[in-house]
């Protein structure tokens, strides 16, 4: 781990983990109940940052290899997790959007087995058994499933702009996770790319583009979630 690789990741920490405390605690004012799993999703993310803080702060400082291997499979342990739930928050949000279709149950059961069909041939083409590190198949598969994930976010959006009732923070939520998805897709193909001749420095650039995706995602969700919802006037009250 270089001292560059170190500082960046430092100032990602100094960023997102406020951001991403300030969308935890907008949703756990209220709106958590209208998007559970997003909650679900912005608790996860931030969890498993503070747990992944300390072996890799502790693997740069003592430069201890077997602590920094340790450092990168809890690293690709929570991603998977986190992969696995957005998938379900982009599945939700499309089941919310399309409350109207006669056929719901339908698409519901259509998504996720096309999401878990998708995600286990991507994995399958992608694995790369041991002594291969986790890097090597892992970025190209999360490369996919963000692909996915973006196809998902799409036709969500087709549903929105379909549908006659405009709800613009479903609106916001769903347009800051397909410029996430998008970014980390771009980053992750960048990262691929670093892989075969070892290029730090387009390992570093395909980084960048997907923190900036992740942090902006984060900022527009603490501002759609922030937003106080309009009073609503009680039985017997004006």
């Amino acid at each position: 781990m270089t001292l560059q690789n170190f500082i960046f990741q430092v100032c990602g920490w100094l960023v997102g983990l406020p951001l991403e405390f300030l969308v935890v605690s907008a949703l756990a004012r209220g709106p958590y109940r209208l998007f559970p799993l997003v909650f679900v999703y912005a608790a996860a993310n931030f969890i498993t940052t503070l747990i992944e803080i300390p072996p890799y702060v502790v693997s740069f400082v003592t430069g201890n290899p077997q602590i920094w291997k340790n450092a990168a499979e809890i690293y690709w342990i929570n991603d998977v997790i986190l992969q696995v739930l957005i998938f379900a928050v982009v599945i939700g949000l499309i089941d919310s959007a399309a409350s109207g279709a006669s056929r719901r149950r339908m698409i519901r059961i259509g998504l996720a087995a096309g999401a878990i069909l998708f995600g286990g041939v991507s994995l399958y083409i992608e694995y790369l058994p041991p002594p291969a590190k986790f890097g090597y198949w892992m970025t190209p598969w999360t490369r996919d499933l963000n692909f996915c994930a973006t196809v998902l976010d799409l036709g969500l959006w087709m549903l929105l702009i379909a549908s006659r009732k405009a709800d613009r923070r479903l609106h916001l939520v769903s347009g800051a996770l397909g410029m996430q998805f998008t970014g980390e897709a771009i980053g992750e193909a960048i990262r691929d790319l670093s892989i075969p001749k070892m290029v730090h420095a387009l390992s570093l650039t395909g980084s960048v583009v997907a923190m900036v995706a992740d942090l902006a995602c984060l900022y527009i969700w603490w501002q759609a979630f922030r937003a106080a919802p309009a009073r609503q006037i009680l039985p017997g009250r004006k």
